[in-house]
């Protein structure tokens, strides 16, 4: 069985189904409420978990309800959380979140600024069986750490540029890195995703992509920007869809798997969660996920 750290945030989400987002300051009625863990690392790591790899999470909670739930839903799920470090007197991250009804959302979370940055408590290596590494860009020390293990143990080490990396050694750490569209702006200064990847490119070690939602993934390939569509399907809730993307990707890539084909497995993962309501309750199966990919061919 494959395996993949996972490093980075995870929350407790309250998401509420709407019809519209709210345009005014007074009370509306939400038709659809799920409750349950979230976050980058969280969602990520749940995501692999249920396709059939091994995971194990390091993020930074407190000693609160909030963070007894995470710590829970996470476990119901599989994922090792024996690096879920727990702070006293602390707040676990918390989100509320609005789902549209075209699928979009409109996140509002909390992360208490007084938790530790120092990942001192993080493990020398990595654990037995871990392939790859996974690391977002809500906590740029440990990030970094978790990024160097991965290079100590020769394996690939993703990092999740869904914003931009809070430290300057983020990129070069990384083996593989993907953007979302807004980090990518941010970084490199160029509204086009293309010309954005690849003007990163120059001069880069690395493996670069960038995730356009429906419009698909931009990858580096041989120095050439390439081009994998989305799948066509009915979107109910794009929430956690890239997590779960990125969880794939890495999941992928620790099972061997060239970068084509792990954006393409990927991509059917995201797919299928955002045709479910809940955020990472609409995580795949690796069974769903091969027989989505079966009907697409």
């Amino acid at each position: 069985m494959a395996g993949v750290f996972c490093l980075g945030i995870a929350t407790l989400d309250y998401v509420y189904g709407v019809e519209h987002f709210p345009t005014r300051g007074e009370k509306y009625r939400a038709r659809d409420l799920s409750v349950g863990g979230g976050g980058c690392a969280g969602n990520a790591s749940a995501a692999i978990a249920r396709l059939g790899g091994k995971s194990w999470i390091a993020t930074r909670l407190s000693d609160d309800l909030t963070g007894d739930r995470i710590v829970a839903d996470l476990e119901a799920d599989a994922v090792d959380i024996r690096f879920a470090h727990r702070f006293e007197g602390l707040r676990s991250p918390v989100s509320a979140i609005l789902v549209d009804a075209a699928g979009e959302r409109m996140v509002v979370s909390y992360s208490d600024p007084a938790v530790p940055e120092a990942p001192d408590w993080l493990p020398a290596t990595l654990p037995v069986g871990a392939g790859a590494v996974l690391a977002d860009t809500r906590w740029g020390e440990g990030s970094l750490a978790a990024l160097k293990l991965a290079r100590a143990a020769n394996v690939p080490g993703v990092l999740d540029g869904d914003r931009r990396p809070p430290h300057p050694d983020l990129l070069a750490t990384a083996s593989h890195v993907a953007f979302s569209a807004q980090a990518l702006r941010e970084v490199a200064g160029e509204e086009n995703p293309r010309v954005g990847l690849a003007k990163l490119a120059q001069g880069a070690a690395n493996w670069l992509a960038v995730t356009l939602g429906k419009e698909g993934v931009l990858f580096l390939e041989n120095g050439v920007v390439a081009h994998i569509p989305a799948f066509s399907i009915e979107t109910v809730d794009t929430l956690g869809a890239g997590d779960v993307w990125h969880g794939a990707f890495a999941l992928a890539l620790a099972e061997g798997q060239g970068e084509r084909e792990a954006i393409r497995f990927a991509s059917a993962a995201a797919a299928i969660k955002c045709m479910r309501f809940g955020g990472r309750a609409g995580a795949p199966t690796r069974d769903e996920v091969e027989r989505f990919l079966a009907e697409a061919d």
